[in-house]
């Protein structure tokens, strides 16, 4: 729920000052919440702590005569943090001039005489019109977490895509467009005008003088700059510490396979635990419409499909830490034990992972300098506003590629896939096809690669090269989607893997004499097993798997069938 709009009245004579909140309240204390300050120093500050907050100013109504600055001088340093305010100065007859060329001065829209009784015929007629004027322009601010930063800044990025992917609705004021983020960290760069040290310990520890974007303010008015992601998870209430630990199924991913077991386990009574290094959902969480999953015939988002499977596996019962990483595995005994990217420790009879993959980079002369800059890897469906009326290119031909496109074209001037093929036939679903065909500002360019980026701070050109003929053409984003390559370097060598980083299982096994080499038990390992008994593997991190959302979950599925085997054997 939006906060009610502030009336802020102010008075140095505390009789005076309870006189005007008691009338104010009595008449608006339904729709208004009603504050007084006893200084302008202190008024100033309620006023900062509102503008961080984000709560709408309705009213200020200032005493002209106060020992430390008149009524006058008050709302001219105001206005700034409360642009928007009806403006009233509380005077006596000798100050009617005054009152008068504050008019001229800063635009004050009344002054009213004290005494005010009765309130009825000379105080609440004029504050109803004034306010009445206020609430017929006035726009409910954004209640929520705001971002402030600069639109290429690769670390702004990553806060956009993780709060994004995980589902937290955020407000995002750039630096280089928005008058209000300028002010807004202008004001956060000032010293507070209460103590320091009580500032200092509000804001947990940040020097507001020396402030480095991307700065997040939170609804209750504090704020954070340039956090890491652990840092801004505790924030917003997402768990990265495990509460016990021993569990009877670890989960490593968050994707569909991941979220599968995690739900398939719970609801069947075991102590489940997920681990996830940036937010639930995977390549398939960044999706922007799913047309093909069972059940669902006009589609959903990636992130509406993870947001779904998170709320039910918790409802089981299910532990989720995110984000959290998994920097090693080994065995003890008949434990399997992970550590995590804090240094802790979780242990469990049964280890899946279904960590996923990751989008290959494209390896081209200027990728990692404009990485974040403008070239994205994956849909960073954060982006997409940021596009509108602009010329960006989509490097792939599968389905993610495809949905991305879709998605962008409803604010890019124009969309340009660059596939190395002939087509899309051969990657991509005709369904999608036919959509792409549909969107006049969508293009496909056959037979093309990326031979180069560049621009100075962000992404400004693309050097393409189609058959024999190069040329360079100017874009603001290119967004990547190729090739798969498996996050299990965490594995050691604890866990065999082909050539390309997939995990081996079942029948894929590397065999000697009909047997998998160094299987320890006298039964075969299962169809999802690795070399290790009790560690499992699903969803495309697993050797020649399905790249499909629906093969994903039913291996997580299947997976928590084997955990339970696996469980009564030992």
């Amino acid at each position: 729920m939006a906060p009610r709009p502030v009336l802020l009245t102010i008075d140095d004579d505390p009789e005076v000052l309870r006189a005007v909140e008691r009338d104010l309240r009595r008449k608006y204390g339904q729709e208004y919440r009603v504050l007084r300050a006893d200084s302008a120093k202190s008024a100033m500050a309620l006023l900062e702590e509102l503008k961080r907050r984000g709560d709408p100013v309705a009213l200020l109504l200032a005493d002209q005569r106060m020992p430390e600055t008149n009524g006058v001088d008050f709302l001219e340093r105001a206005m700034p943090l409360a642009p928007g305010a009806k403006r009233v100065l509380l005077t006596a007859y000798a100050d009617t001039d005054a009152a008068i060329q504050a008019i001229n001065k800063v635009r004050i829209h009344y002054y009213l005489m004290k005494p005010w009784d009765p309130p009825e015929q000379n105080l609440y007629p004029y504050l109803t019109d004034l306010l009445e004027d206020w609430r017929s322009t006035y726009r409910p601010p954004f209640d929520g977490i705001r971002i402030i930063g600069n639109r290429w800044s690769p670390r702004a990025h990553r806060i956009r895509d993780f709060l994004g992917r995980n589902t937290i609705p955020f407000q995002w004021l750039d630096l280089d467009t928005s008058g209000e983020a300028r002010d807004l960290l202008a004001m956060l760069a000032q010293p507070s005008a209460e103590d320091k040290s009580a500032s200092a310990t509000r804001h947990e520890g940040h020097d507001a003088r020396t402030l480095t974007p991307p700065v997040v303010l939170f609804p209750d008015g504090s704020y954070v700059a340039d956090p890491e992601l652990p840092e801004l998870a505790s924030h917003i209430g997402l768990r990265t510490q495990a509460e016990r630990p021993f569990y009877d199924l670890l989960v490593v991913g968050g994707g569909p396979a991941g979220l599968a077991a995690a739900v398939y386990g719970a609801s069947e009574g075991l102590k489940t635990l997920l681990v996830e290094r940036e937010a639930p959902g995977g390549q398939a969480g960044t999706s922007s419409n799913i047309e093909n999953y069972l059940g669902f015939p006009t589609g959903l988002t990636g992130a509406d499909l993870a947001r779904r499977a998170v709320a039910q596996a918790r409802k089981f019962g299910a532990e989720l830490l995110t984000p959290q990483e998994v920097r090693g595995i080994r065995t003890q005994g008949t434990y399997r034990v992970l550590t995590l990217g804090d240094g802790s420790e979780v242990s469990s009879r049964v280890i899946l992972v279904a960590t996923g993959v990751e989008y290959r980079k494209l390896g081209v002369p200027g990728d990692d300098a404009l990485t974040g800059r403008g070239v994205y890897y994956g849909a960073s469906l954060t982006e997409a506003l940021t596009c509108r009326g602009e010329d960006i290119y989509v490097v792939g031909g599968g389905n993610s590629a495809g949905q991305a496109a879709v998605y962008f074209a409803q604010f890019a001037r124009s969309v340009s896939i660059i596939v190395r093929g002939d087509g899309l036939a051969e990657s991509m679903s005709q369904y999608l096809i036919d959509q792409l065909n549909a969107v006049p500002n969508i293009r496909v360019l056959s037979r093309t690669r990326v031979a180069a980026v560049e621009g100075d701070g962000h992404l400004e050109r693309v050097t393409l090269v189609c058959d024999a003929e190069t040329r360079t053409v100017p874009a603001a984003s290119l967004f990547v989607f190729i090739g798969a390559v498996p996050r299990t370097d965490w594995l050691g060598d604890l866990v065999q893997r082909d050539e390309f980083g997939f995990i081996l299982t079942g029948p894929d096994l590397p065999r000697a004499e009909g047997r998998p080499a160094a299987w320890p038990l006298a039964r075969d390992p299962y169809l999802l097993e690795t070399n290790v008994p009790g560690v499992f593997s699903a969803g495309d991190v697993r050797h020649q798997s399905v790249k499909r959302v629906a093969s994903a979950v039913g291996e997580g599925a299947i997976a928590v069938q084997f955990t339970h085997r696996y469980l009564a054997e030992t």
